[in-house]
């Protein structure tokens, strides 16, 4: 696998420069490249994985913005389509004292959930490699199918199927993320990402082993589960591993989760085979640099800039 395809959205993050109960002076708002798929993208190039982003960006400052942070960061944006029709998505994002996040989203409506499965460009899934999804592509019916389509375009084409939940219930319509259509976007992974919160929320009454053992026999072949700083499990249908991540001080979490998505997608990517989901060193040591890369990355506020290299790893 020597490439990795992320679809979704791409946003500008505008943060805000109050962190916590600190009300004193002016509100002013700092706009940093974001959406949670194009995050992933630039870790993975970054860390050293070609990547490309397939979706919509609007006509305008924003678009063109995004459009040249990800070509900055050395991400493929062929994919990369330009609509008048809607603009480009903006989140407004305030943080406590610990770094943690809350946004206010500006979409829909926005040009990202304008992309549709004939935007693709011819040939994209000729090459075997990895496709990377969240769930923020399924809030609009159009959109939802557009990804659920590019999931299955994908697997036929032998591609490593990875899944973010990254639920942000404030982009539904109803106020709460669909639960079975995201658990229907889950069905379609080899490789499912998910925060203990997000986990608990799908599962609904379900137990939680019953609930993943459903997953894997959907056919998901690992899922992961964190919690923020603490403990992370890896799930399989015979095995789990736990592991700590390291211990820092939290500025911003804003890129934690794609920082640890990325690096976990690279590695297995480095070290990839048949039968990865059954090698229990590979997925270990996948799982241990992930932690590294989360743990650089809420260090430094931000998206794409709170991204590691192998230098700042080293």
């Amino acid at each position: 696998m020597n490439h990795l395809i992320a679809f979704g959205e791409a946003l500008v993050d505008m943060l805000s420069s109050r962190l916590g109960d600190n009300r004193q002076g002016p509100e002013t708002f700092t706009p940093y490249a974001g959406g949670a798929p194009a995050n992933v993208a630039v870790a993975c190039t970054r860390l050293g994985l070609p990547s490309r982003f397939l979706g919509m960006l609007g006509e305008d400052y924003f678009g063109d913005f995004l459009a040249a942070e990800l070509t900055a960061h050395g991400v493929n944006v062929s994919g990369v389509s330009r609509t008048r029709e809607a603009r480009t998505a903006l989140a407004f994002v305030s943080r406590d004292a610990e770094g943690e996040r809350t946004f206010d989203f500006y979409r829909p409506p926005a040009a990202d959930l304008l992309y549709r499965i004939e935007h693709v460009p011819a040939g994209t899934f000729s090459e075997p490699g990895l496709l990377h999804l969240c769930s923020n592509s399924l809030t609009e019916p159009a959109i939802a199918e557009t990804t659920l389509a590019m999931a299955e375009m994908a697997r036929r084409a032998g591609y490593l199927v990875s899944v973010d939940a990254n639920l942000r219930h404030n982009l539904w319509a109803a106020g709460q993320a669909d639960i079975s259509l995201v658990t229907q976007l889950l069905d379609n992974a080899d490789l499912i990402k998910l925060a203990d919160d997000e986990l608990t929320y799908l599962r609904a009454d379900h137990p939680e082993d019953d609930w993943v053992a459903e997953r894997l026999a959907a056919g998901a072949r690992a899922i992961v589960i964190t919690h923020g700083p603490g403990e992370v499990r890896l799930k399989q249908r015979d095995h789990e591993t736990r592991l700590a991540p390291p211990a820092v001080k939290a500025v911003d979490t804003t890129a934690g989760g794609d920082a640890f998505i990325g690096g976990l997608l690279t590695r297995l990517a480095e070290r990839y085979h048949d039968d990865w989901f059954r090698d229990t060193a590979l997925l270990e040591d996948a799982l241990a640099f992930a932690c590294r890369c989360g743990a650089h990355a809420v260090t430094r506020p931000g998206a794409y800039a709170a991204l590691p290299t192998r230098a700042d790893l080293d």
